[in-house]
């Protein structure tokens, strides 16, 4: 068959495989960068790290969009159209050796600060401007009329000297606990703003932190970056439901016609139905309420590990041609449903970690220990995929089945056209990734994560319209090694041979009988 070298030729296959598992893990580790985090951010006496000539520790960032309300508007809701950062119940605890050193008379023996700048104003932060790697002042600086000895310098705004912005809190006396007092920061800008809590006094090593901040944009607490996907779950929720119920409607049209394989089709749409629509409710939630609400979060990341799992095993099922070409998988079955199981659980505590764990933690080792083994799988099941087409289409050549073999061939062409638009978008990822490291360009990111659910939505409509339901399954579904097997050519030449028996047949009957009448 003309144009089809390309899928029979074994390095060619093998050449593509291994990009193939390059491909599953870039968009694996592409996928583990975008975590999705919420509005509000705990501390759970969590330790400072030494950078420069401070210790340092990073609060929380945020894309935050400005006030459309004035900080001073009589309304009944008094966070409505306000975009804020709120300190909560924070205090800082300093070791007992560091309090014994101090003198109890002293009203202010210790100061942590809070620093609140925008992502385009991190230059002003430390003593750039005043070419000086120092981030906390010195007593030379100092002595210049530059800062003020024991702060973090700051390069004020001159079109703002309200930012960057800093909060004080001091420790009295011998005292080890110093308690922040509640403070909200309204947001008159729009921008990816940092949170930093700073201390320059060596003495204060050790200190830990504790509490809570609470970052909301004039909509609700989603998370800038994220408000832009609410909207989309609930628009791709949608199509699910009109792909569904199209389906629907030729599956009750056809339904004498069905075949295992429309089941599997249609439990598919079903679950992404749910998942979209899960994480719509998911992401409304959080908006209105500022935490990860944690019962719907839980059935949302099932669902969608059911629904991973479940696809990946519709394109390996149909790869192999069950119900097309053979009735049954016959002695891989098993294997497919382990590797369907192994999958599930792997996914499954890879988004348990990543939306309901502390994104703190899941980094270093620990994110590799999940990440690798759904990359693996990944990879796994793609050159099954493809090795399994390949197979198919030489079975089906050399059977001469000539509807199912086009059938075939518009799906091999359509997956590699899927794969050459994952590879093209991964490269993209990596660029955008490598180019926004301090989440600049936040306002776009949501892009990233919304084409793969377009990916596989558009993935699966294909799949729907290649084996929708029809009067005419005998161009899909198996019929025995005989039949639809054939071409009109083979059963033409099958009626020849068979007309000749019956007729030499018949010469020998006439032959016998002339005989006997002789005698």
């Amino acid at each position: 068959m003309k144009g089809q070298g390309f899928w029979f030729d074994k390095g060619r296959r093998k050449r593509l495989g291994f990009r193939i598992v390059g491909l599953v893990l870039c968009i694996i580790i592409c996928e583990s960068i975008l975590q999705v985090s919420g509005s509000v951010h705990e501390y759970w006496s969590e330790a400072f790290t030494t950078q420069s000539n401070a210790f340092f520790f990073h609060g929380g960032s945020e894309g935050l969009f400005a006030s459309t309300a004035p900080d001073s508007s009589p309304s009944d809701n008094p966070y409505k159209g306000k975009s804020f950062i709120r300190f909560e119940d924070l205090k800082f605890t300093r070791t007992k050796e560091s309090s014994d050193k101090q003198n109890k008379m002293q009203s202010r023996t210790g100061l942590v600060e809070a620093i609140i700048v925008e992502v385009k104003d991190r230059e002003r932060i430390g003593g750039a401007f005043l070419k000086s790697d120092d981030i906390c002042c010195t007593p030379e600086l100092h002595a210049e009329g530059s800062c003020k000895v024991g702060e973090v310098i700051i390069h004020k705004n001159l079109e703002n000297d309200e930012w960057p912005k800093r909060i004080q809190t001091f420790f009295e006396g011998t005292s080890q606990v110093a308690k922040m007092e509640p403070r909200t920061v309204q947001i008159n800008n729009t921008g990816m703003y940092y949170l930093y809590f700073m201390f320059c006094d060596p003495q204060l090593k050790g200190t830990v932190i504790q509490g809570r901040t609470v970052w909301r944009n004039p909509g609700g607490y989603l998370p800038g970056k994220m408000v832009p996907l609410m909207t989309f779950y609930g628009i791709v929720s949608l199509a699910y439901l009109v792909l569904g119920l199209i389906w629907f409607l030729r599956f009750v049209q056809f339904w004498k016609d069905i075949i295992q394989l429309h089941y599997h089709i249609t439990a598919v749409i079903a679950l992404g139905m749910c998942e979209t629509a899960l994480w719509y409710f998911e992401y409304a939630n959080l908006n209105a309420t500022g935490s990860r609400p944690m019962g719907i979060t839980l059935w949302a990341v099932t669902i969608s590990a059911i629904k991973k799992t479940l696809s990946r095993l519709l394109l390996l099922v149909v790869s192999m041609g069950y119900g097309v070409v053979k009735p049954t998988l016959g002695g891989v079955t098993s294997k497919v449903l382990l590797l369907g199981v192994i999958y599930f659980v792997a996914s499954e505590a890879l988004e348990l970690v990543e939306h309901l764990g502390n994104v703190n933690d899941f980094s270093g080792k620990a994110k590799i220990y999940l990440v690798l083994p759904v990359a693996f799988l990944d990879a796994w099941f793609i050159l099954w995929i493809f090795s399994s087409l390949s197979k198919t289409l030489e079975k089906l050549q050399m059977r001469r089945s000539m509807a199912k073999l086009e059938l075939y061939r518009k799906f091999t062409n359509s997956l590699a056209v899927f794969v050459l638009l994952s590879i093209a978008w991964i490269g993209y990822e990596l660029y955008f990734n490598a180019s926004d490291p301090l989440s600049e360009l936040w306002r776009i990111a949501w892009i990233i994560p919304a084409f793969w659910t377009l990916l596989a939505f558009s993935l699966l409509v294909v799949i729907c319209i290649l084996w929708a339901p029809s009067s005419n399954p005998t161009r899909y579904a198996y019929a025995g090694e005989t039949g639809d097997d054939f071409d009109e050519e083979a059963i033409a030449l099958t009626t020849a041979v068979k007309g000749a028996a019956v007729t030499d047949h018949a010469i020998v009957l006439r032959e016998e009988l002339e005989e006997d009448k002789r005698e």
